[in-house]
């Protein structure tokens, strides 16, 4: 009889570990406190058993004992799970997509971040058979509404903050396509907002035109843009499929889940 793949999924060599995920798994399945009657039948573990693993959990402050015979998952799990997050990089969950996107596409991949008022291109993925004589080198920067992932970082915002940058800033131009109105731009930011797609339409650089997806981490908030950049005559539409792909494979690594809220269509 074959055998469902479930069933080669490695288990732990000391079977105590083995039950302790176990009495995790049913613990992180419900919000509320579970009583121990539950858990052995959830589990199948005897509720002598399962009692004394959870007690030792208990003491390690893995486990929680709101009262006497129930349980919920300890502060410790997330106190680790905070150390786990802190140490994930959106640099490093990008790379391989990025690569990927750029094998597919053969032009300039962009990885920035919001720094103030500016974006900071942190990666790239790119080859000298793209074509691309310019685009800003890593560490490079321009002003948020002159490029698609600062449009989106603006999107992300309400109208008071837009206008506050917009003050702030005064909208400087950089070509003859660069957005320097507050209405036409919060024209372009309700656009992206209802697409989840910003665009540049050689607004930093003539010739140049990018598009750009958010990249969200585990509460939905943007926290980089992932964008492609081509000579103005060869940017096209039926990328955007394979760019909201890659950025949403970095989301996922990041802790994002799928259909979860975001910034951008939150506001």
């Amino acid at each position: 009889m074959k055998k469902h793949p479930a069933e080669f999924q490695p288990k732990p060599s000391v079977q105590v570990l083995e039950r302790m995920f176990q009495l995790i798994d049913v613990l992180a399945s419900r919000e509320e406190s579970v009583s121990l009657k539950e858990i052995s039948e959830r589990t199948g573990l005897h509720p002598s058993t399962a009692h004394r693993i959870l007690n030792d959990m208990t003491i390690g402050r893995f486990v929680d004992r709101p009262e006497s015979g129930s349980y919920r998952l300890g502060m410790r799990l997330l106190e680790l799970g905070n150390l786990v997050k802190a140490r994930l990089s959106v640099r490093d969950a990008s790379m391989a997509p990025m690569r990927h996107l750029h094998k597919l596409i053969q032009q300039p991949v962009n990885l920035s971040v919001r720094q103030g008022d500016e974006i900071v291109y942190v990666e790239r993925s790119y080859s000298e058979r793209s074509g691309m004589q310019v685009v800003r080198a890593i560490g490079g920067h321009a002003p948020l509404h002159l490029t698609s992932t600062g449009k989106l970082f603006l999107a992300s915002e309400d109208p008071p903050r837009v206008r506050a940058y917009a003050t702030r800033t005064g909208l400087p131009g950089h070509t003859r396509n660069s957005i320097t109105q507050l209405p036409i731009l919060e024209r372009e930011l309700s656009k992206a907002r209802q697409s989840g797609i910003a665009r540049d339409n050689e607004e930093l650089e003539l010739g140049v035109r990018c598009m750009a997806a958010g990249i969200f981490d585990d509460q939905g908030q943007l926290v980089a843009g992932l964008s492609i950049s081509a000579p103005a005559d060869r940017l096209d539409d039926g990328w955007i499929p394979k760019l909201q792909a890659a950025a949403q494979e970095i989301s996922l690594a990041l802790g994002y889940t799928t259909g979860q809220p975001t910034s951008l269509n939150r506001v």
